[in-house]
């Protein structure tokens, strides 16, 4: 799940989010707090000039800001009431306690529950919470995207669909030394990147009883190694040693040709073929395996409602006609996103893509299918943007030096083990 923007201060963003997604207006408004990975605000945008004309005693204003924004400063706005409407969100943990159920203002709940049901289990407290919360505006999934030319120029072989993460890693320092490119790899810094190579080496995240139990044999197997790759040089430490905390994408450094394999994922799709172009041929790949799997993870972003709307009624009318198939299917193909609607899954959307892109959208899906069990679970977990935070903070110490990889993974089940004593005092 996205992400996935430019870094900007807490404060910054504090502000920029209550200047533009404040309370609404009138009970006829509703404002979006919007974040894209590609063009996502702006397809919404369209839609919603489109919906306007045929509601018009509703306004739709999209506020447009970056996804550092809504993970940092959307939680302390909502806490102090004076949130937006909806946003588009995929952290939902956070959130979760100011949704909006809009179950009762539904035409037809069973519908969005019937298309939607298997990723609107994330925005759910548990199992008894049968809440209709949103309406996912994509599924996402993670996987290497590859510079396939400087492996041609290096005249090394694509790994295999088997292949570890040893052998990757293997493979892009030699195409990087061949072809003098600055680093083999990087990955987005992100907690939930690393996750996917993590559970494939066996990572289980969570102990018996279901509490977090992150640190583990499995986690340190592939955290040793990350965090190796980076102080050789293999993957570039910038992106996790140098953003000053919080998400940081390495998509500038992948499009710019510095680095041979990004790891990132599926909501990259139209970045990479509006920014790439033809200055290179690239190609999505199946998740590197461990010995426990080859996983990626899962996600995916959503609009959803809060309940300090003054607007319920519409909210829920624009949301559902969102939702409904042939505008939803529109979305997608707008937006070139994998169909949260499980109807449109078989086909139902038409992409306008490149023949790179009908590749990678291809490629993508086919990495659901090597999904793990537990990438789910933790996707699903409430506590996961703490795990993700601790995971990357604590990592990027390491890596720098400046504690050492035993104090960091003391450190990230510290910080773990608070955030759900806290948790658990709400």
């Amino acid at each position: 799940m996205r992400s996935h923007k430019k870094s900007i201060t807490a404060g910054v963003a504090l502000l920029a989010l209550t200047a533009l997604a404040g309370p609404a207006a009138n009970a006829a408004d509703i404002r979006v707090a919007c974040y894209s990975d590609g063009n996502e605000c702006e397809a919404t945008e369209a839609l919603s000039a489109r919906f306007m004309k045929d509601n018009p005693d509703i306004k739709v204003v999209i506020d447009k800001m970056p996804y550092k924004s809504i993970v940092e400063s959307l939680p302390v706005q909502l806490a102090a009431g004076q949130g937006p409407d909806v946003a588009r969100a995929t952290l939902f943990g956070p959130i979760m306690k100011y949704f909006l159920d809009l179950t009762p203002y539904l035409k037809d709940p069973k519908y969005i529950e019937a298309n939607f049901g298997a990723p609107m289990a994330w925005q759910r407290s548990g199992p008894d919470d049968h809440g209709i919360y949103g309406i996912p505006t994509q599924l996402t999934v993670t996987g290497p995207i590859v510079n396939k030319t400087l492996f041609e120029q290096a005249g090394v072989p694509l790994p295999g669909p088997k292949a570890t993460w040893d052998d990757w890693a293997a493979a892009v320092e030699k195409v990087a030394k061949a072809t003098k490119t600055p680093f083999g790899m990087a990955w987005d810094r992100s907690g939930h990147r690393l996750a996917g190579p993590a559970i494939s080496y066996g990572a289980k995240y969570f102990a018996a009883d279901g509490s977090p139990a992150v640190v583990d044999d499995g986690f340190k197997a592939l955290a040793s190694r990350y965090v190796k790759w980076n102080q050789d040089g293999v993957a570039d430490k910038e992106v996790w040693a140098s953003s000053g905390g919080g998400y940081r994408d390495a998509f500038e450094e992948f499009s710019n040709g510095k680095i041979v394999m990004y790891l990132s994922g599926s909501w990259q799709l139209t970045r990479l073929q509006k920014q790439i172009g033809d200055a290179f041929d690239w190609t999505v790949m199946p998740n590197p395996c461990g010995p426990a799997s080859c996983s990626g993870m899962p996600g995916g972003a959503a609009f959803v409602a809060f309940k300090g709307t003054k607007s319920p009624k519409e909210v829920a009318r624009w949301l559902e006609w969102i939702a409904s198939e042939p505008v939803y299917a529109e979305f997608m193909s707008m937006t070139s996103n994998i169909s949260g609607h499980a109807g449109l899954q078989k086909g139902g959307v038409k992409y306008n893509l490149t023949p790179a892109g009908n590749a990678a959208i291809n490629a993508f899906t086919a990495n659901v299918q090597t999904l793990s069990p537990v990438a789910y679970k933790l996707v699903g977990n409430s506590l996961n943007a703490s795990i993700y935070s601790a995971t990357a903070d604590r990592l990027s110490q390491a890596m720098t030096g400046q504690i050492t990889l035993d104090q960091a993974y003391q450190r990230i089940t510290s910080d773990v083990a608070d955030a759900a004593a806290a948790a658990a005092k709400k």
